[in-house]
């Protein structure tokens, strides 16, 4: 029998002594072990073994008295023979269970277009289900893709197949990669697994808000690529999804571009995921063109803010000094201004730096990255205000992206950089003002001070601003039906670009429900 117990709190400074300060949490499940079974009238020696940590956070609301907290599941032994007897809550048992793999194999493979973190967990459960899925990622492999990158970032020219937002891993593949999610699916379970089979920290399991970090992931998703071939899967890079076929409503196969050599094939398919990311605009096109059944979707812009991580560890802990033991703070805010803007931040990314996030020429898009250190000396977030779709000025389901575009080419003219105090006094050439629609502009301002007395420091008027963060989601859905399928039978709208999640975890679990889907329905053909 296995127990759980929650609220056993350690200093900062016990959880150094070794992996999760196990000793020291020995030593603090026993004294908490005692006084649960102490309050039920049972007393003896009772010790607690085989110890699990569940989860891990940080109580930092009494600085600088900060507690690391844990839940924790555990054997018990003790001198009585009842010992797996006691009144203790049990251990929960929640596991990822797939679906039925196929009965037989009939039928084609399925095509994947994308190899971002939906795309890649949809093909991996694919694959294990036996049915040896085609990827089509439009930008390079990971290695080759981190050169392009590198070479933009130190001037050189910006390669529009293969940058921060295309290529093997995703966009996430240049982030922080947080795994922070508000789902409570399942499926996260299995995300989790995989990602630690493939080479992420054992800790992302239970720590509170985990993250794997841009370093570390650029191994990880070659070695779950890697997976997805060894299981019969094929990874097809620098190939674009350009067009499709269709016949009375349904998908007959499509178009695909190879990139280096312009040249273009048919490929017959009944099944297509559409897991493109948010910046797939010429895709988007190509969609609304054949007919697809999309809408317009509501997203955010601002700027990337900058602090010195000092002054973020300060705040959030009470004392610099604790992030030692604890590691780089993050912070989350929000506010909601008098015309029912929100304004909040996003994407908090410790020890990390800004980042160009461009895929198209004359356009700046800003994002954040943290190697899995977190070590950089400085601290950054989107700052991002609600935009709504009345202010699109167009019915056009794609009118998201031509604002999106408005905006990333006024950053690019201006250059999009300030300081806050320049952005706040300068009311008439300040180049991140020029970035921003006036709304952005003063519910920022309104904002300010408001978030500086959530967090000390935070409106400082030294604080860094660069714009334009224009990609924090797509500003466009995709309509599915309750098969998850589009307008189009056989094709399936899946992860961020589509419109059904924001952030690695969300869309690795949607890849794997349309994955699902599929294997189900070829199930049933059976």
């Amino acid at each position: 029998m296995r127990y759980r117990l929650e609220q056993i709190k350690l200093n900062p400074q016990e959880i150094v002594s070794g992996p999760a300060g196990m000793k020291p949490l020995e030593t603090a499940v026993d004294r908490e072990l005692g006084r649960a079974l102490a309050r039920k009238g049972i007393h003896g020696d009772y010790h607690a073994e085989d110890i699990r940590i569940i989860k891990e956070s940080v109580d930092a609301r009494k600085k600088p008295d900060v507690k690391v907290v844990y839940t924790v599941e555990f054997a018990c032994r003790g001198k009585n023979s009842d010992a797996d007897r006691l009144p203790l809550p049990e251990a929960s048992v929640r596991k990822y269970r797939p679906v039925e793999s196929l009965k037989g194999k009939k039928g084609g493979r399925p095509v994947i277009a994308g190899f971002g973190p939906c795309g890649m967990f949809a093909a991996l459960i694919l694959a294990e289900a036996g049915l040896r899925p085609i990827v089509l990622e439009r930008g390079k492999a990971v290695d080759e893709r981190v050169e392009d990158v590198r070479s933009f970032w130190q001037g050189g020219r910006l390669n529009p197949e293969s940058n921060v937002q295309f290529g093997e891993g995703g966009a996430g593949t240049f982030s922080d990669g947080k795994l922070t999610t508000g789902t409570r699916d399942i499926r996260k379970l299995k995300v989790t697994e995989e990602l630690i089979r493939a080479g992420a920290d054992e800790k992302i399991a239970y720590k509170n808000k985990p993250h794997v970090g841009t370093d570390r992931l650029r191994e990880i998703v070659k070695n779950i690529r890697m997976r997805v071939e060894e299981l019969g899967g094929e990874i097809l890079f620098s190939r674009r999804l350009d067009d499709l076929f269709i016949s009375e409503g349904r998908l007959t196969g499509i178009l695909v571009r190879d990139n280096l050599t312009g040249c273009s094939e048919r490929m017959e398919t009944e099944e297509l995921i559409l897991a493109v990311g948010h910046s797939a605009r010429d895709t988007f096109h190509m969609l609304k063109d054949k007919g697809i059944e999309m809408e317009q979707k509501p997203f955010s812009i601002g700027v990337r803010i900058t602090h010195s991580q000092d002054m973020i560890n300060r705040a959030q802990y009470g004392d610099a000094e604790l992030a030692k033991y604890l590691g780089a703070a993050d912070y989350k805010l929000n506010h909601r201004c008098e015309n029912g803007r929100g304004v909040y931040t996003f994407c908090m990314c410790p020890g990390g730096e800004v980042i160009d996030a461009s895929t198209e020429p004359g356009g700046r898009v800003t994002n954040g990255m943290s190697n899995s250190r977190r070590d950089s000396g400085y601290a950054n977030s989107g700052l991002l205000v609600d935009v709504r779709c009345e202010d699109f000025g167009s019915d056009d389901p794609l009118a998201g992206i031509e604002f999106q575009r408005k905006y990333e080419a006024l950053a690019f003219a201006t250059g999009g950089e300030s300081t806050y105090g320049e952005f706040r006094d300068d009311t008439d050439d300040n180049p991140v003002r020029m970035s921003l629609p006036g709304f952005a502009t003063e519910a920022i301002l309104e904002a300010m001070p408001h978030l500086g007395r959530k967090l000390e420091g935070f409106d400082r008027d030294d604080s860094l601003l660069q714009a334009v963060e224009s990609r924090s989601s797509s500003p466009v859905r995709i309509c599915r039906n309750e098969n998850m399928e589009a307008s189009v039978s056989g094709i399936y709208p899946a992860g961020e670009g589509p419109g059904y999640a924001g952030g690695i975890m969300s869309a690795a679990v949607d890849g794997i429900r349309v994955a699902e889907r599929i294997i189900d329905k070829y199930n049933e053909q059976q």
